[in-house]
């Protein structure tokens, strides 16, 4: 399995011959408003241009319609005809901007080999869920390749911890940026997704949906030096760069 990460959640992510978009976001630097008050975002640009991002690409994953997982520049430049997997109550919003084969992930589907299950995931607990609105995970299987479970922008809480008891998964994906809305956290922190690296010793745990936006509280380096100070080893818990390839084997 070939991961790519290129900015915030999107992820390019390559099974056998199958390659896999998850959540474009291709705003330019700066070109969208500030969240917290401290810059436009995003903060940085994409590390590749679109086309490189797009080439060989067959299905799209949008995990939920907030602009830095699926922003106009995005739906404008997207091809229609790409297939798009979303989840249920997105799929006639996203067919609004024209696409053209729009499929709401209930529970579980297969294309052209590979399993799509979908895992429920959670902003944040209190009033501001609400404004969040729904969210996603995924489990992306194909046979021959590591088991992948991409948890999208969540809290960690039970329904999480219960999809990596009961799946196992190789890799697991996490969004640990601390971002705040209203002062309230709205996805994992350092400090949680230090829990994932103490709980659960056997998957290798990527972190992504770092420094690009301005509500966020966790650098890469805070999440390094929190690993750190926990004993957490560096090969088996993850801080890719934008534009950085992972290739990823099933953990011994």
């Amino acid at each position: 399995m070939k991961l790519q990460l290129l900015r915030n959640a999107t992820l390019k992510l390559n099974l056998g011959v199958r390659t896999i978009l998850i959540d474009p976001f291709f705003a330019p630097k700066h070109s969208r408003p500030s969240i917290a008050g401290r810059s436009p975002n995003p903060l940085v640009d994409l590390p590749v241009n679109i086309d490189q991002v797009l080439d060989g690409v067959e299905l799209v994953i949008v995990s939920h319609l907030h602009s830095d997982h699926f922003d106009p520049v995005a739906q404008s430049l997207v091809p229609k005809s790409l297939p798009i997997v979303c989840q249920p109550g997105d799929d006639t919003k996203i067919r609004s901007f024209g696409f053209e084969t729009v499929t709401p992930l209930h529970d579980n589907l297969v294309w052209r080999g590979v399993k799509l299950t979908r895992r429920e995931g959670r902003h944040v607990f209190g009033p501001v869920v609400e404004k969040m609105g729904p969210v996603m995970g995924v489990s992306v299987e194909l046979e021959g390749e590591p088991s992948l479970y991409w948890a999208g922008d969540t809290v960690l809480y039970p329904p999480v911890e219960e999809t990596i008891r009961s799946t196992h998964p190789d890799i697991i994906v996490i969004h640990p940026s601390g971002a705040l809305w209203e002062r309230q956290s709205i996805a994992m922190d350092a400090e949680q997704a230090v829990t994932l690296g103490r709980i659960y010793s056997r998957p290798i745990i990527v972190a992504t949906h770092l420094e690009a936006l301005d509500h966020a509280t966790v650098s890469r380096d805070d999440l390094r030096r929190k690993l750190l100070s926990q004993n957490i080893a560096a090969e088996r818990f993850l801080i890719p760069y934008d534009g950085e390839v992972l290739t990823l084997g099933v953990p011994a």
